[in-house]
């Protein structure tokens, strides 16, 4: 069974999850605190309904250009996406790339990515994201190799 700190820290990442993830990845928290609940001894489910940690409101989050639902399905299957991508001057460029990674910060999300045009890892802001197309073609490395790769190059613990 959980201890109280544990539900309490599941609770307040998921409910970070429901409000700060685009919807789908939202709603699936909000389904997951449920099924938490529901098989918590009624003590700990009282406690965590009733706990005081709190996700405060943040920046709006600035929208997402496309369904981030088919970029994490590309992620966990290892495939390639097709993606129109606007830089931040505005310039328009078409890419495939190899997502392995989607980090959700307060304001914005980023698709971690190996780009066959430039032949190098990539960000790519998910709202300059015009167009995001799944391919059939799998990438040719691992994910986790790529993962390790740009946390190396990054300087990021792996956790």
């Amino acid at each position: 069974m959980f201890a109280e700190e544990e539900i309490e820290a599941l609770a307040l990442g998921i409910r970070w999850v429901a409000d700060r993830a685009d919807g789908a990845l939202g709603a699936a928290a909000q389904n997951a605190l449920a099924k938490i609940a529901a098989v918590l001894p009624p003590d700990l489910r009282d406690r965590m309904d009733a706990s005081a940690l709190l996700v405060g409101p943040g920046e709006p989050i600035v929208g997402d250009g496309v369904d981030l639902a088919v970029v994490r399905r590309a992620i966990r299957g290892e495939r390639k996406l097709s993606i129109a991508y606007r830089d931040r001057d505005g310039a328009a460029s078409e890419r495939v790339v190899w997502p392995f990674a989607l980090g959700f910060f307060d304001r914005l999300r980023v698709m971690v990515a190996w780009c066959e045009l430039r032949g190098a890892i990539r960000h790519f802001r998910a709202d300059r994201i015009v167009t995001v197309t799944a391919l059939e073609a799998r990438y040719p490395r691992r994910r986790q190799a790529l993962l390790k790769e740009w946390r190396e190059a990054e300087g990021i613990p792996a956790r």
